[in-house]
């Protein structure tokens, strides 16, 4: 049974105002989320075909005859997805199965023409892993979290269907039917959504570096679907939702928050939780009912009679492989490189980071390359100078200007030269966040050619300091009078008329040591 609902706007935010009171209400319950993730894995060609896997081809040019399910056609399982199946298992942490098999699970898409998806439901590639990751709420200390992951399975996708409105019609591309998906169950460890949303990054990560998925989710390439409960502490989970196919990061966080927040207001005023899917609208941000699940589906699953089972050689000798047929374990798990946990504790055992500087940087990959790059090339600027200018003020300009930073058209040689004026002491960080905003905006410009004719220059000057500093005295009366009756935060009325009057350009650490000088006296 299928149902609509439209929501404004207001009405969602009416409802948010509606969860504070009975978030208030319901201090004894707790939320419970479990993702399930499919990520499509890098290969030239599709899971059982030869078919190319490829974004962006045009409609139903990657398509091949058993793709199309014509009578006769035969799964070819690639060797490929494999062993990208088992890198990831192993950074996971799990436990990979000397044996696994292939289920057909049975139902009627019209973008899945022979009428079943061929998965491993019952005898999964691997099982029992853990996904540790840091969760980065702003405002509050990062704080890590384990979450288990229960099953690791190879599967295909199905095609995708394409409605007209303007011509009352739906057409089916097959391009992406068959393209080879590695889907990850984790078990209902999380409790809001952003430890959700920190996951789904952490796998981005991991993923990327093994080289098993683009992850690009505005692609398809990394689906996520959430199953969102609450319940009394002490009392059996609650009935669920699911909210099916989530399409970014910053929506995995919004749509679970959303949801719980939904399911406390149903609570709180005496409802019951419906077992249902729903979508999530990024525009109105809320999430809509699709269908219930009143009805339990049955999928039919029954072993695919065309795929033998698939077997792995888990002898811990890389080279113990009796055939090439049989995939070594071994030999793929060797070639497992550094995951991002183990950048983080480098960084901090290499440069002496502070722990939650590491988790930024690794979390921005392009940050992470812009400091590496500028402590290999100038080791003597200080690790702490490069990560406070990369993140207080790089990163917060990318944030305001809602840009990524890989979009940021700063170059390696535009932050060595900013960075080694400020290590100098030439300019400050006014200065700094100054050129960030010139240089994204024309970024043929060069750092010193700019300093020297906007003027950007430091004022160290002993003599133009005591002045600037005998100026602001004159004009704060008031907080000098507050200063010396013992409101020492009075200082920074005092050192902000002194910024003013140098346009920002003198700098601090004198102008703070010759106030306290002369309001001594």
């Amino acid at each position: 049974m299928y149902r609509k609902l439209l929501f404004s706007k207001s009405s969602c935010r009416r409802l948010s105002t509606q969860y504070q009171v009975a978030k208030a209400q319901l201090q004894d319950w707790k939320s419970v989320v479990g993702l399930e993730v499919h990520a499509q894995l890098l290969t030239k060609s599709k899971l059982f075909s030869g078919s190319s896997n490829v974004f962006g081809a045009p409609l139903n040019t990657a398509v091949s005859y058993f793709d199309a399910s014509l009578p006769g056609t035969l799964p070819v399982l690639n060797r490929k997805c494999v062993e990208i199946g088992i890198k990831t298992a192993a950074a996971l942490g799990c436990r990979i199965n000397e044996v696994s098999m292939f289920d057909r699970k049975h139902y009627f898409y019209a973008d899945l023409p022979v009428g079943y998806q061929i998965t491993q439901q019952r005898a999964a590639l691997a099982n029992d892993g853990e996904l540790k990751f840091p969760v980065i709420v702003p405002g509050k200390k990062t704080y890590y979290k384990k979450a288990r992951l229960l099953q690791l399975q190879l599967e295909q996708d199905s095609g995708k269907s394409l409605h007209d409105e303007e011509l009352k019609r739906s057409l089916v591309d097959l391009n992406r039917a068959g393209a080879p998906l590695i889907e990850l169950v984790f078990a209902p460890d999380l409790e809001t959504g952003e430890e959700a949303s920190s996951l789904v990054k952490e796998l981005i990560l991991i993923l990327k570096s093994l080289h098993a998925c683009s992850c690009k989710m505005e692609e398809g390439a990394l689906r996520v679907d959430a199953n969102i409960s609450i319940h009394k502490c002490g009392e059996p989970f609650g009935v669920r939702t699911e909210v099916k196919n989530i399409g970014s990061v910053r929506s995995i966080s919004q749509a679970i928050t959303y949801e719980i927040q939904r399911q406390f207001d149903v609570v709180s005023k005496g409802g019951t939780i419906t077992n249902e899917t729903r979508s999530w609208d990024a525009t109105t941000r809320c999430t809509i009912p699709m269908r219930d699940k009143e009805v339990l589906q049955d999928y039919r699953f029954m072993p695919e009679p065309n795929l033998p089972p698939l077997r792995l050689n888990l002898s811990s000798s890389a080279d113990s492989s009796t055939s090439s047929d049989i995939i070594s374990v071994a030999s793929i798990t060797k070639d497992i490189p550094e995951l991002p946990e183990d950048t983080r504790s480098n960084l901090v055992k290499t440069y002496q980071l502070n722990q939650d500087v590491a988790v930024i940087l690794v979390n921005e990959p392009v940050l992470l390359e812009y400091f590496l790059n500028v402590i290999e090339h100038i080791p003597s600027i200080p690790a702490k100078l490069v990560t406070n200018f990369l993140i207080n003020d790089l990163l917060t300009f990318c944030n305001k200007a809602n840009i990524d930073v890989e979009s940021c058209q700063l170059t390696y040689t535009h932050l060595e030269d900013i960075l080694t004026a400020l290590n100098a002491g030439t300019i400050n960080l006014q200065a700094c966040r100054q050129l960030i905003e010139i240089l994204h905006q024309d970024p043929t410009q060069n750092v010193q050619t700019l300093i020297r004719d906007r003027n950007m220059e430091q004022i160290t000057e002993d003599e133009t300091i005591e002045q600037l500093c005998r100026q602001a005295i004159e004009r704060q009366e008031q907080a000098v009078k507050q200063y010396k009756s013992g409101k020492k935060k009075a200082l920074f009325a005092i050192v902000g008329e002194v910024s003013k009057l140098s346009k920002q350009k003198a700098n601090m650490k004198m102008v703070v040591a010759y106030l306290e000088k002369m309001l001594k006296s």
